[in-house]
């Protein structure tokens, strides 16, 4: 499980992410990422409010819940190596499309992290 400071929760922080942040696509995944938050801090460089991730993994993936479940087990557990990587104050919403089934795993994790260099969320890009 990701820290409860890194998850979104409610349906109104998933809508704000799909309509104000940008969107960025491979072959098995979509992104979509809303930039940090603005709020007054002590320190300008460091935004007080934690990353917060959401995944989602539609019936059109597999109908059964037991393998969407084990999708989003997986993606969490490479998000949360990732997470110190990430800057803080974004908000991402991780999309599995059904191509996703006949994708190799590693490939799949590759292009997690391909997605999140391109929306320039890890540290030092």
């Amino acid at each position: 499980m990701l820290p409860k400071a890194n998850r979104l929760k409610n349906r109104r922080d998933f809508v704000g992410v799909y309509r104000q942040g940008i969107r960025q696509e491979s072959a098995h995944l979509t992104l979509r990422a809303l930039g940090p938050k603005i709020s007054p801090s002590p320190n300008p460089h460091r935004p007080s409010h934690p990353t917060q991730i959401g995944i989602v993994v539609g019936k059109k993936v597999d109908k059964r819940a037991v393998y969407r479940n084990r999708i989003k087990r997986q993606i969490r557990a490479k998000l949360r190596q990732l997470l110190p990587q990430i800057q803080r104050g974004w908000r991402l919403v991780f999309i599995v499309r059904p191509s996703v089934q006949s994708c190799n795993w590693d490939q799949f994790l590759r292009e997690l992290e391909q997605l999140l260099a391109q929306a320039e969320v890890l540290n030092g890009n």
